[in-house]
């Protein structure tokens, strides 16, 4: 988390594991090999949440040295306690107060699309980097394959059309495979990638799968957390009516986010 308004949409530790953290878990190995890294080098990790990448760097990556940064206190309280091999401190990913060009890996894992201004953050990854190191990030499919929250908002806004305010698919541009590759290229970094990082998704049920929305975690939970009880009962039946439920009750899905790369000059 990086921002003032993201320790709003997420207040709590245990409500972003619910709705979101264990999926970035998942994602995470797939985007640390997608970016072959060095072993025994050193990483920041913006934004870092409950250290959801930042625990996979520890285990995949054989890093010297890992910082996470967050400005959630109780974020990096829940990452200190999940995470042994890495130094955690609170501070903003846009300014992170870090000494300039003192880590060759500087990675982000669902962060970009919260800051106050993008841009802002991918500077402050390339300023920390070293030359010749990457600065790689991943976010949500949000506009395609983040299923998660497809179903949620297109059976929201056949109940209640304001419903698309909330919706990132609408409101995140950045997290689209061009302008993360423009964006990158825009604050100088050099050979430019960006690769699909998908994973499954399986609820037990229809309450496993409804329950995170209702913990105040993130954008479609912020926006039922403003519903009287009628209209989120019609918008709980409307999306049980579409989604992919199996005859023993399973749900499952398939996620999808984007990860880019860039090198350092």
């Amino acid at each position: 988390m990086t921002q003032d308004n993201r320790k709003g949409l997420w207040s709590t530790a245990d409500a972003y594991e619910q709705y979101m953290g264990r999926w970035s878990r998942d994602v995470a190995p797939l985007f640390l090999k997608w970016l072959t890294p060095e072993m025994g080098r050193d990483w920041v990790d913006l934004g870092c949440g409950t250290g959801a990448l930042t625990s996979g760097v520890t285990q995949l990556c054989q890093p010297e040295r890992v910082v996470g940064v967050d400005t959630s206190e109780a974020f990096i309280q829940r990452a200190r306690s999940l995470v042994s091999k890495a130094t955690f401190e609170v501070g903003d990913a846009t300014d992170s107060r870090l000494p300039a060009a003192s880590f060759d890996y500087a990675v982000s894992g669902l962060v970009l699309n919260f800051t106050r201004d993008p841009s802002l953050m991918l500077r402050e990854m390339t300023r920390l980097v070293r030359p010749g190191g990457q600065v790689a990030l991943y976010v949500w499919d949000y506009a395609g394959h983040m299923q998660i929250m497809r179903h949620f908002f297109e059976a929201a806004r056949t109940v209640d059309p304001h419903a698309a305010t909330y919706d990132d698919g609408i409101n995140a541009p950045i997290c689209r495979p061009e302008a993360l590759r423009s964006a990158l290229q825009e604050v100088g970094l050099s050979s430019v990638n960006v690769t699909s990082l998908d994973v499954p998704a399986a609820f037990e049920n229809f309450e496993a799968y409804w329950t995170p929305f209702l913990g105040g975690a993130g954008s479609a939970p912020r926006y039922v957390a403003t519903l009287d009880a009628e209209t989120r009962d019609r918008i709980r039946e409307a999306i049980r009516d579409r989604l992919p439920t199996g005859p023993d009750g399973e749900i499952l899905m398939a996620l999808r986010a984007w990860g880019v790369r860039g090198t350092v000059t």
